[in-house]
């Protein structure tokens, strides 16, 4: 198993297209949620992923400050095989990097609602009530270092 980052003018366009596609195959296709999943942040981020024999099976991107919150965020959060303790391993590798690369002591996430309990795994705590972001209930989770 590899793990990547890179910045958005660093990825081959094979690489942004592979990302892409499992991202819209997990939010767009399995969760049955049109929406635009192209939001121009990917342009600021940084994206990470876990990759096996070509494959990715975890990914996520990291912002900076200012770009969606005013703390440091990371989103778009996926595995495209469950089960398996990537979503984890992806997760705990995204906060490393954020908070080396950022000096940060604390992300912010917006976060399904369903997914509650696997961000709290990690540390993460619900800061927000409930909200209805593309017909899906989300809480905005912080975590704190």
């Amino acid at each position: 198993m590899n793990l990547f980052v890179k910045k958005f003018d660093e990825l081959t366009p094979y690489e942004l297209y592979r990302i892409l596609q499992a991202r819209v195959a997990v939010f767009v296709v399995e969760q049955q949620c049109p929406y635009q999943e192209i939001d121009g942040k990917d342009i600021c981020a940084y994206h990470m992923w876990l990759e096996e024999n070509g494959d990715i099976k975890a990914y996520l991107r990291i912002l900076d400050k200012g770009i969606s919150y005013e703390e440091v965020s990371v989103g778009r959060v996926i595995t495209t095989e469950r089960g398996k303790g990537y979503g984890e391993t992806i997760l705990r590798e995204g906060i490393r990097f954020a908070k080396e690369k950022y000096s940060t002591d604390k992300i912010k996430i917006g976060a399904q609602l369903y997914a509650k309990k696997f961000y709290e795994k990690v540390g993460f705590r619900q800061i927000s009530n409930e909200y209805l972001e593309d017909g899906i209930v989300h809480i905005h989770m912080l975590l704190t270092f």
